[in-house]
């Protein structure tokens, strides 16, 4: 009697498997939602919502799936072997609340998803979106509430035809989910690249603006980009993040200079990995260029930058 009241009793490794195997579930279906709403936000966009970034939570969350998706599926199959091996297991009380804990997470999910999905059609989001949207939570939820209540049901060591295909299904479909993030957030060779065209237009943006300064105070273009070196602000004029060459610059007239630089991908393709956010206001229309060498021709307006000069004299 003991013994068996020993066995019952929840040791240290039966809590922590436990709490292990729960929040690893948990967090493979944050991730899976996370990846499933962010491929419908990018292929069926909203033009209300013209400012989302999509590309940081698709990597977290297949960062994550990479990681916490196995540990649930080895913590699954650990506390099944441990309860067909001590069938006293199965009456825990840290299994129990945890798995009761579980479907009343599920149910107050779907409930809550629901509500807020409803809320957001109401809104006037896309029937589309919606569609999907609350498709991928009532998929995702209903599973877990599904599977873990045939868990508080079936006997120990019974795993039926069906439940079987189902749990493979789920391995197979989050497999999937992971390998779609690859291609539509770009592998990591192609981000490190979309990374320095990235910075190429941010250095040629500030480039840009410091010759605009230049000739607002000197009322002329510089000759060169050392000519913009200033030794209290600092700046020197940045370089070429990948190959450490400088900028190309170019006079045309007294108004009109031209920036050059060599891009690895063609803007258009560089945006499919939804790096940055989308703005409103399309700063980058202003810098979109093809793959290799692609020059910005920029004319000064003095109607709009007015010399300082001027201004002291009026």
């Amino acid at each position: 009697m003991n013994n068996e009241n020993q066995i019952i009793k929840s040791s240290p490794k039966d809590v922590f498997t436990h709490l292990l195997n729960i929040i690893a579930l948990y967090a493979s279906a944050t991730s899976v939602l996370v990846l499933l709403f962010q491929y419908v936000n990018i292929y069926f966009p909203d033009p209300l919502n013209n400012y989302f970034n999509a590309g940081e939570p698709i990597r977290w969350a297949i960062s994550s799936l990479i990681i916490i998706f196995p540990v649930f599926l080895w913590t699954s199959r650990f506390l099944k072997k441990d309860i067909e091996r001590n069938p006293q297991k199965n009456e825990l009380k840290i299994r129990k609340w945890l798995l009761y804990f579980t479907l009343f997470a599920a149910a107050v999910i779907i409930i809550g998803d629901l509500v807020a999905l409803i809320y957001n059609f109401l809104r006037g989001e896309l029937t589309i979106r919606f569609s999907l949207k609350i498709f991928s939570v009532l998929a995702v939820s209903a599973s877990i509430f599904g599977y873990y209540l045939y868990d508080l049901r079936r006997k120990i060591g019974e795993l039926s035809p069906k439940i079987k295909i189902f749990i493979w299904s789920v391995i197979v479909v989050v497999s999937i989910i992971v390998i779609a993030g690859f291609f539509i957030a770009g592998s990591p060779f192609k981000q490190r690249l979309v990374r320095f065209d990235r910075e190429r237009v941010n250095d040629l943006q500030l480039i840009q603006g410091q010759i605009v300064n230049f000739w607002l105070s000197k009322e002329k273009l510089p000759d060169s980009l050392d000519n913009l070196r200033d030794s209290i602000s600092g700046f020197v004029a940045p370089v070429d993040p990948e190959t450490g060459q400088p900028y190309e610059y170019k006079i045309k007239n007294n108004l009109t200079f031209e920036l050059c630089a060599n891009f690895n991908f063609d803007s258009k393709e560089s945006k499919i990995d939804i790096s940055n956010p989308v703005s409103p206001y399309n700063f980058e229309d202003n810098w979109t260029h093809n793959n290799g060498r692609a020059c910005f021709e920029r004319i000064i307006d003095p109607d709009i930058y007015k010399p300082k000069s001027r201004v002291r004299n009026n």
